[in-house]
């Protein structure tokens, strides 16, 4: 970010609270003309500092009602074990998240599920089958606090 000028930063900041805006209305919001603005917005885009656009639909309008953190322990942390376990996470469509970790698990994973049997079938079919796991730790949420989906800029 500090390659990023002043106006980069207010691209930024307006198209993560409305990533729909229009280029004439974003560029009218940071002083630059609409052609100028269309411009550094490729070139964010193009840079990766905007990684793309999306719409955050509500998981319980789709019938998730259950957020499980879940913490996995492999038999070993060998590139091979990892490259096998990161290629099949990726393959199991109610894992939200999953970050390598430092410390006591070698994973944490947000799991999205519907009610308690369907994270019975999740855990069974697919995190118990995932490569090299020795040890699964799930916690459910009992309440969300806070999901902010922008970073501060």
């Amino acid at each position: 970010m500090s390659e990023l000028d002043a106006i980069d930063h207010a691209i930024l900041r307006i198209l993560q609270q409305n990533g729909r805006i229009s280029n004439a209305d974003l560029a009218a919001k940071v002083g630059l003309s609409p052609s100028a603005c269309s411009r550094r917005v490729d070139i964010l885009e193009k840079s990766g500092t905007i990684a793309g656009y999306h719409a955050r639909i509500a998981h319980k309008a789709l019938d998730y009602q259950i957020m499980v953190i879940v913490h996995i322990s492999l038999s070993g942390q060998f590139a091979k074990t990892l490259a096998e376990f990161e290629a099949a996470v990726k393959l199991c469509p109610n894992v939200l998240v999953c970050y390598l970790m430092s410390g006591e698990y070698d994973y944490i994973l947000r799991v999205a599920a519907k009610d308690l049997q369907d994270y019975e079938r999740i855990h069974r079919d697919w995190l118990s089958a995932l490569p090299h796991v020795v040890k699964i730790n799930s916690s459910f949420s009992l309440r969300e606090i806070i999901d902010r989906p922008n970073v501060g800029i």
